[in-house]
């Protein structure tokens, strides 16, 4: 959530993303939504068979740091940056306010695995290339990088999200768009996940086997993008 204005909302972030829908659907809070998330990182590295406890995670965009703490113990090293000092401080762990919106305050090659959730529909065309290209430039190389956004083609959500103040600014984008920006800044596009189709309760009595099979049907609630960085740069 690269928006300055962030520090506003930071006290009751949680209250303005209610909605009836939003909340029937993940039982009345957003640990579902997370959760969601933490696994389908889980299952990307688990199939392409790489040891995570190795690798140094950075999550930009990062609030308050609730993929952070799912995902603390599944790497050696996490991080989390964001514009808003105030979201940062309700994260316990190792963060660093990004002053500059098109800069990430990371050195060259310092993460093996990046994710970005629900950042760049706040962000320009403009930033939307910068911040990507400050992703290729933060991660190792052979690093991995996951982006993480609102479907627009999912009707359910665009209409949750133009009732959400937090994202009143919003300009979602498609999965189409998101692996353009990707392969713009140098990056190998590999993997893109559509999700959240069932609610929490369906979701755990049979859904996620259906999830599974529905993931390429661009109709999920939202959608995961997965790219690495080449080992020769």
């Amino acid at each position: 959530m690269i928006q300055p204005e962030f520090d506003r909302y930071s006290a009751s972030y949680e209250e303005l993303l209610r909605d009836p829908v939003r909340d029937r659907f993940a039982g009345g809070d957003s640990e579902f939504f997370h959760a969601r998330k933490r696994d389908l990182i889980r299952e990307y590295f688990r199939k392409r068979g790489v040891n995570t406890h190795e690798l140094r995670y950075l999550d930009i965009g990062c609030g308050k740091g609730e993929l952070l703490s799912m995902l603390r113990c599944d790497f050696g090293y996490v991080a989390g940056c964001d514009p808003s000092s105030s979201m940062l401080s309700f994260v316990t762990g190792n963060t660093v306010v990004q002053s500059d919106p098109a800069v990430l305050p990371f050195a060259d090659a310092s993460f093996h695995f990046i994710s970005a959730v629900c950042v760049y529909h706040h962000l320009s065309d403009e930033l939307r290339l910068a911040i990507t290209r400050e992703v290729y430039r933060v991660l190792c190389p052979g690093g991995f990088f996951a982006m993480v956004e609102h479907n627009p083609k999912n009707p359910v959500t665009r209409r949750i999200v133009s009732r959400t103040p937090v994202d009143a600014d919003a300009i979602l984008l498609s999965a189409t768009e998101a692996r353009q920006w990707m392969s713009q800044a140098g990056f190998s596009v590999n993997v893109t996940r559509y999700f959240l189709f069932f609610p929490e309760l369906l979701y755990k009595h049979g859904g996620s086997a259906l999830e599974r099979l529905l993931a390429r049907v661009p109709m999920g609630g939202q959608y995961a993008v997965f790219a690495t960085k080449g080992l020769g740069v």
